[in-house]
């Protein structure tokens, strides 16, 4: 395998939980030097977002591509929403005098390593003009940080996003493992940006042919004297935003520009730990070149269309309220209707969110383990999101796997009996002995084709694998939410056992993100403030 391909194999190999060995971190946390949740760029112009009024959102069918929704007028204040839909804080939790804010773009341990900037056109109401801008979600605010002289070049058509990973903000709590964590939190708001598309009239496209180099000089990331003493941002995706079908592929410059900067980066901690690793895994898995991905024939499937839960909320307020359950109860059921229209939801469709935004072929399948389904038994199962992987899976597991159809169309429900039992013990076990992978209606591993799709694309594929498990498990969170349910990404498995428990052998497959749903039990010692309040001058 090529160099950067090894190392990336083996940052993965190293960062493994198991059941006598958990990966490298820092063994305790040091509460003096917790990363400051929000990055700000002193000196650089901010200016206030407006907030929306009332909800005048869709119905969140729409947030799933099963509902219609005519485009919003590209505003400043459509602007704000968007924004606001996708990353800005959702509530504030307040306990014994201290407090957190909580964000719609989950994040690993709410640590928030991913930042965000707007890349926006002259617009009716933005003082500054067409330019960068860094997105500060605790003051609901862009922050200048260019300004391009020349005048309008994006011509006002449409505008991108551009998202970074700060590790050390992971790193502080998890150790070597939090470069994978970032890289779910990439895909968690890859999603999030998509689905606040949804409840626009929007669209969303993920651009691969940015690489590295090109983000930083984009972004000035790579303008040492605006990070002194800061902690750097890894560069990580482009996305465009279409606010309409006709609205010309108007490119961000990134050379032959004269660029006035603002701004120096805040610094997040008063000291650090060096985890030499996961600089090791950012360098071998940075995106150094522009590929074209061509999908196999065997990728191009048309899957029926979107069926998610029945929801009587709008758009905003079901992306609103998501919460990440910190407990389930044992005892909540959902109907096989509500199970198959959560994972309806998490089928790749080329013309449905959020995987419409995705330019990959996907690679990422679902190994469930079902404790409380009426008319479903317990037991294993497998979602299947790309049937042209089923021969291979097949070869791969077990061999006395039963692979009974649970319906008569696997083309619209593509799920898979692999063995019936009583697997909570298993599920907790297998989840660092969290209760919550036990206590909810089902539990399930994403299981990713691995090495062959390093080898065919590189190491920077490694970071891709992770943020589709990210947009999936945005994908779970929301449907929970629309079937009255909740969910909880894990991040914390022994990686081997369930390989072993599916007869795996090689790295062909491997695992990269749990999840969990069920009826969640709420901590009332907890008081929820609304998440603006501060602003408002409100307590």
């Amino acid at each position: 395998m090529p160099d950067a391909v090894a190392d990336i194999a083996a940052y993965h190999e190293r960062t493994k939980h198991r059941p006598d060995r958990y990966a490298n971190g820092p063994g305790g946390l040091d509460w003096a030097s917790q990363p400051n949740p929000f990055r700000r760029f002193t000196g650089a112009p901010l200016f206030r977002l407006p907030f929306a009024g009332p909800d005048d959102t869709p119905p969140a069918a729409a947030l799933f591509g099963a509902a219609t929704v005519t485009s919003r007028q590209f505003t400043y204040d459509a602007v704000s929403l968007f924004l606001e839909l996708s990353l800005g804080l959702s509530a504030r939790k307040e306990i014994a005098g201290s407090g957190w804010y909580l964000r719609m773009n989950p994040s690993s341990g709410n640590l928030h390593p991913t930042e965000a900037y707007a890349v926006l056109p002259v617009i009716e109401g933005l003082p500054g003009g067409d330019g960068v801008y860094h997105y500060a979600p605790l003051q609901h605010a862009l922050e200048q940080r260019a300004r391009w002289p020349q005048g309008d070049i994006l011509n006002g058509v449409g505008f991108h996003v551009v998202l970074t990973s700060i590790t050390w903000r992971e790193a502080w709590k998890y150790g070597e493992r939090a470069f994978r964590y970032c890289q779910h939190d990439v895909g968690h708001a890859l999603a999030a940006l998509r689905f606040a598309a949804a409840a626009m009239g929007w669209r969303v496209q993920l651009m691969p042919e940015w690489n590295d180099v090109k983000i930083a000089r984009l972004l000035g990331l790579d303008r040492a004297d605006d990070f002194v003493d800061a902690e750097r941002e890894t560069p990580e995706l482009v996305v465009r935003v279409m606010v309409s079908e006709a609205a010309p592929a108007i490119m961000p410059p990134t050379v032959d520009i004269v660029t006035e900067w603002f701004g120096r980066a805040n610094r997040l901690s008063d000291s650090h730990v060096e985890w030499p690793a996961i600089d090791k895994a950012i360098a071998a898995s940075e995106r150094v070149a522009t590929t074209t991905i061509q999908p196999e024939s065997g990728d191009l499937v048309t899957w029926s269309p979107p069926s998610p839960p029945a929801c009587g909320h709008s758009a905003g307020q079901l992306i609103r309220q998501r919460r990440s359950a910190v407990d389930f109860d044992g005892v909540t059921s959902i109907s096989l209707e509500t199970f198959l229209a959560i994972l309806d939801t998490t089928l790749p469709r080329a013309s449905a969110t959020p995987f419409d935004a995705w330019p990959f072929p996907p690679r990422l399948h679902l190994v469930l383990f079902v404790h409380r389904v009426t008319g479903l038994d317990p037991g294993l199962y497998l979602w299947l999101r790309a049937p042209v992987d089923a021969n291979a899976l097949r070869q791969a597991f077990h061999v006395n796997f039963d692979w009974q159809a649970v319906t008569d169309s696997v083309s619209k429900v593509p799920l898979f009996r692999l063995g019936r039992g009583d697997l909570r013990d298993f599920a907790r076990t297998l989840s660092c002995q969290q209760d919550i992978a036990a206590d909810g209606a089902f539990s399930l591993g994403m299981l990713a084709r691995f090495e062959p799709i390093l080898q065919e694309r590189g190491a920077a594929a490694y970071r891709e694998l992770f943020w589709e498990a990210g947009m999936i498990g945005q994908s779970l969170y929301l449907a929970a939410e629309a079937a009255g349910v909740r969910g909880t990404g894990i991040g914390c498995y022994f990686d081997d056992v369930l390989h072993r428990a599916l007869g795996l052998v090689g790295h062909d497959w491997q695992s990269l993100y749990h999840f969990t749903i069920g009826g969640a039990v709420e901590d009332l010692r907890l008081r929820t403030v609304p998440p603006y309040a501060h602003l408002a001058g409100e307590v």
